[in-house]
């Protein structure tokens, strides 16, 4: 029986989970993931602000990111970045609460582009950033065995 395909983002985003040592250290929680979506959080912690005392543009960077390979990577063909920008919009503060929804708006053969909302938990943007993904040789996990 083959898989839906939230069943293979699912199990993709469950193979890149447990190597993913950066995305853990960090903090981030993976909340949802669907075919060509992810959603990922994290609380915003001391270790995580610059010296203005807010969030540090790599800390919310690396969250956008981060949903964007979930995102990418859901229909269990290994996808890196190839190109991503971002735009702050607001500061992100101690204690915050940061939620990236990362959509894919476009896959044309081997080329991707993705868009990731980031939001406080009052709902204020703080960041929008977009990736475009390149697909390359591999697979997260081996279908016929699940």
């Amino acid at each position: 029986m083959s898989m839906t395909p939230k069943e293979r983002a699912e199990a993709a985003a469950r193979a890149m989970w447990s190597d993913d040592r950066a995305s853990a250290w960090l903090g981030m929680e993976l909340l949802e993931v669907d075919e060509g979506r992810a959603t990922l959080a994290l609380t915003v912690e001391r270790h995580h602000t610059n010296g203005h005392g807010i969030c540090h543009g790599g800390i919310t960077f690396a969250l956008a990111d981060s949903a964007f390979a979930f995102a990418c990577n859901s229909r269990n063909q290994a996808t890196v970045a190839q190109h991503n920008i971002i735009s702050y919009l607001a500061p992100a503060r101690l204690g915050d609460r940061l939620t990236a929804r990362a959509v894919e708006l476009s896959l044309q053969g081997r080329n991707g582009i993705y868009d990731v909302q980031v939001t406080n938990q009052d709902g204020t943007r703080i960041a929008e950033f977009r990736g475009f993904s390149r697909t390359i040789r591999g697979h997260l996990f081996n279908e016929d065995e699940g």
